[in-house]
């Protein structure tokens, strides 16, 4: 087993809420306690064998908080992945109406990268944050012609997150773009989960290309977790449960392993916001699920739209 297959996504551990189901009450907010807890997750991912970070200037102080750990922890044996297009803008208010603003703008682009590229020389991936074609930032020539000097500039890999009923079809326009007779992108961070499993359809394909897959939201936003809002879930908890109770660990483990087991991904990442759910997801690395097993939880896919929908009614938590 590949021990070091999950990395840390940082969303969790930058801002005070994120698109979630909220399952225990949050202690009265502090910047500097946050900020403190944020840094000890990092320590403790380290210690528990993390090498790679994702982050976003629209996770609040992630990015911030993941340079300064870098830099100040002397450790030169991690890699950080940054990606550009969402400003972050509610202050660290829980209650903000508004939490981010996407931008794929030249503007944004070059206004971003002054900042993460601070991360240098750990930073060794740099995406757009949530490509979609409404953005247009994929017919942008000016914003691909800067990606492709960056890369060259600083030895990058190019990459792009997205999320939405579509994102098959926005990886497969991905692929195609050349700057210069080159392939742009390199990675892809895409949704993948027992539920969501319209990358599968597209997995092989990535694979036989130098494209690494990077798995988020795993746990598709805690819908993993038996919950009775969500009763057209509840054959998927009891197979989900049976496959913890089989290999004495939690359901977010069994969640996990499916993505590392059932598609050739680079690395799944964890989106923990304290060390014990932290060290819960890296019980991933004590079992395998059986060919028969990931069957199972291939029959849990639920349509794309229909599970697209239900997370745009999730709440900020």
């Amino acid at each position: 087993m590949n021990k070091i297959q999950i990395g840390l996504g940082t969303a969790a551990i930058g801002r005070p809420v994120y698109i979630n189901i909220k399952k225990e009450k949050s202690a009265a907010f502090t910047l500097d306690v946050f900020r403190q807890r944020g840094i000890d997750i990092l320590d403790a991912a380290y210690a528990q064998g993390i090498r790679y970070f994702d982050t976003a200037p629209g996770y609040g102080m992630a990015e911030e908080m993941l340079k300064d750990w870098a830099i100040n922890s002397g450790k030169r044996d991690i890699e950080i992945a940054t990606k550009w297009g969402y400003t972050y803008v509610a202050n660290f208010d829980p209650n903000a109406v508004v939490h981010e603003i996407k931008e794929h703008s030249i503007e944004k682009l070059n206004e971003q990268w002054e900042i993460s590229q601070g991360l240098l020389p750990f930073l060794t991936t740099y995406q757009i944050h949530s490509a979609t074609f409404e953005s247009g930032v994929l017919k942008n020539k000016k914003v691909l012609h800067r990606l492709a000097e960056l890369k060259n500039e600083h030895g990058l890999q190019m990459g792009l997150s997205t999320s939405g009923s579509n994102q098959v079809e926005v990886l497969k326009e991905a692929m195609d773009i050349e700057v210069d007779g080159t392939a742009l992108f390199t990675v892809f961070q895409v949704t993948y989960n027992v539920f969501e499993q319209s990358l599968a359809t597209v997995a092989d394909e990535i694979a036989r290309t130098n494209i690494k897959l990077v798995i988020k939201e795993a746990l598709a936003n805690g819908r993993v977790f038996p919950n009775e809002k969500f009763q057209s879930y509840t054959t998927a908890y009891t197979h989900m449960n049976g496959l913890a109770t089989k290999y004495n660990v939690g359901v977010d483990a069994v969640a996990l392993r499916f993505c590392m087991d059932s598609i050739p991904a680079f690395r799944v990442l964890s989106g923990a916001a304290n060390k014990l759910h932290l060290s819960d997801n890296l019980k991933v690395n004590q079992f395998t699920l059986k060919d028969e097993d990931v069957a199972i939880l291939r029959e849990l896919a639920v349509d794309s739209d229909f599970y697209w929908k239900q997370r745009k009614e999730l709440a900020w938590n």
